[in-house]
């Protein structure tokens, strides 16, 4: 995964020409204004953009925000409005903007300048901005339309440097030229947070950015959440930018403002880092209350509509309900789908007889392409959507909810193979019981980075259970002998209280990785399903490396 085969930042298009227009405001001295998106991507992406235009020698580089809460997502016409009051010479967004049509217009109204930096996929009207870089926007040749909203705006900025330092803008100006390596922790973390395909561009990003983290080098911001999560910062892998600090950095969006989980990616200080990270552990633990509720009474919902009912669960699942909050329902849609196994969208009372919706899918069903089929059939039915394969965000009315839930179910059904919804798992076979070591556990985590469409390698087989037990409330400890005897090993099930054996022997699917705890480091199984040893079944193996289904 080395730097040198980064796939050159020429080859990205618009980035060449939004060197040019951030070179003209520089060289004026202009004040640049960043426009961010309110979770772990947007922040990162944020942060990235004004440390490295300041390092570039920008005189006046700010950030804004939008609170998710006030104004929704993207350049909306009120956060034209809002970053008028600050009279930018220029608004550059970050992962977002490629929707944001009216907002662009407005811009131009007002005689600003947009350079839109983004990843989503675009609908069938592009801004009319001055500069758009984006590698998914119609006839780009990028090869790698996996970038995150980071990774973009990292390409834009390697862009502008090569620019600034082919014409002597660093020796003119007597400052030093920046290392784009330098922010490069800001990149990892929010490529795996956005959870976009870590294809092989994106690896040697995630991997040079977690390389930077463990020697000690990454802002001081992503070392506090780590030590605040429990994390060795020595031996960081990607599951822990995923799974510890994205996520206490998105509380800030949902919950209250990202602006504070920007200013702990911005500061340089470990002492307010610090303090900053214990202010997003509380708003994640918060958040973590919020969602609990949530996802009882989702279930419920789902309960009493099949029992109401009589039918059978519908393909793609609808759900709202007028207490849920609007910061926690993209989250809630994840646990329902991974429940389920089926498309579903969370809906949330957005005020004024408006209703916001986070929706999550499964692999087989783009999500953001449904949603623009529900919008061509059904005019008028959808306010406005935008997104990615598997994850998008929507916005209608409350009184049109009953005709999108059977619109979206009747579009899912003609599109998705109901052998989709069988919630498969594939593994990559069974282990020995002499391989459940630590030292294949290290090799199998150092081999990553592991993520969205390059997942870690998963085992299953037969252990009995020599104990269990119910940690954090929700996750299932045990400790297991494989069926062969021999080793003992732990094993934890995260979010999994409810799937405890009620016999002496379980088939598991599971990972093997590295737990440590209090200074010692032992070999553990992260279990992904659990089964009665009797009930399960191999179905058929898929491909060449033996993987099967079970």
């Amino acid at each position: 995964h080395d730097l040198s085969r980064l796939i050159p930042a020429s080859k990205l298009e618009g980035t060449e020409a939004a060197a040019e227009l951030l070179h003209t405001t520089l060289t004026a001295s202009g004040r640049i204004l960043v426009v961010g998106d309110f979770d772990a991507d947007g922040a990162t992406s944020c942060a990235l953009a004004v440390r490295v235009l300041r390092r570039l020698g920008g005189a006046d580089v700010q950030y804004l925000v939008p609170n998710r809460f006030e104004y929704g997502y993207g350049l909306t016409p009120e956060i034209v409005r809002l970053a008028a009051d600050r009279r930018p010479d220029l608004i550059v967004t970050v992962d977002n903007g490629i929707s944001s049509c009216a907002g662009v217009a407005a811009a131009r109204e007002l005689g600003i300048p947009v350079l839109v930096t983004d990843h989503h996929l675009p609908g069938s009207e592009l801004p009319d901005a001055a500069v758009i870089v984006n590698p998914n926007q119609p006839g780009s040749g990028f090869p790698s339309r996996q970038l995150a909203g980071v990774g973009v705006i990292f390409y834009v900025l390697l862009a502008l440097r090569a620019r600034l330092r082919a014409e002597g803008w660093f020796q003119q100006r007597d400052i030093p030229e920046p290392n784009m390596a330098e922010v490069l922790d800001l990149v990892a973390l929010g490529t795996v947070a956005d959870v976009v395909g870590l294809d092989y561009n994106n690896r040697i990003l995630v991997d040079q950015g977690l390389r930077r983290i463990r020697a000690g080098r990454c802002c001081a911001g992503i070392g506090a959440l780590l030590a605040l999560s429990g994390r060795s910062r020595e031996r960081t892998v990607a599951s822990d930018l995923g799974f510890a600090v994205g996520p206490r950095l998105n509380a800030a969006g949902r919950l209250d403002d990202m602006s504070l989980g920007i200013e702990c990616l911005l500061t340089d200080d470990p002492a307010r880092a610090a303090d900053i990270a214990r202010q997003l552990d509380a708003l994640n633990r918060e958040r973590r209350g919020i969602e609990a509720g949530m996802q009882e009474q989702a279930i419920q919902v789902m309960a009493d509509l099949e029992k109401e009912t009589g039918q059978s669960m519908p393909f793609g699942i609808c759900l709202y309900h007028e207490e849920w909050h609007q910061g926690v329902i993209g989250i809630l849609a994840s646990r329902i789908k991974e429940r389920f196994h089926r498309p579903v969208i969370a809906f949330a009372d957005a005020g004024n007889g408006m209703l916001k919706g986070s929706a999550r899918s499964i692999p087989g069903l783009h999500i953001r392409d449904t949603l623009d089929r529900v919008a061509a059939g059904h005019p008028g039915l959808l306010k406005r959507f935008g997104g990615h394969a598997m994850a998008a965000g929507l916005s209608l009315e409350l009184e049109r909810l009953a005709a999108f839930t059977q619109a979206f179910d009747e579009e899912v059904k003609g599109l998705l193979d109901p052998t989709a919804l069988c919630g498969e798992i594939l593994s990559d076979g069974e282990l020995l019981a002499s391989e459940l070591n630590l030292d294949l556990a290290f090799i199998l985590r150092n081999a990553g980075p592991w993520g969205q469409a390059f997942q870690e390698p998963l085992f299953d087989g037969e252990f009995s259970v020599l104990s269990q037990r119910i940690v954090g409330g929700k996750h299932l400890k045990m400790h297991l002998a494989p069926a062969g005897g021999g080793v003992q090993i732990d094993a934890i099930a995260f979010n999994q209280a409810d799937s405890a054996p009620d016999c002496g022997r379980v088939h598991l699917a599971y990972r093997l990785d590295v737990n440590e705890y209090r200074g010692s480091l032992n070999a553990q199984l992260v279990v992904e399903d659990i089964q009665a040893a009797s009930k399960a079944s191999v179905l058929s193996h898929t491909d060449c490396r033996n993987r099967r289904s079970v």
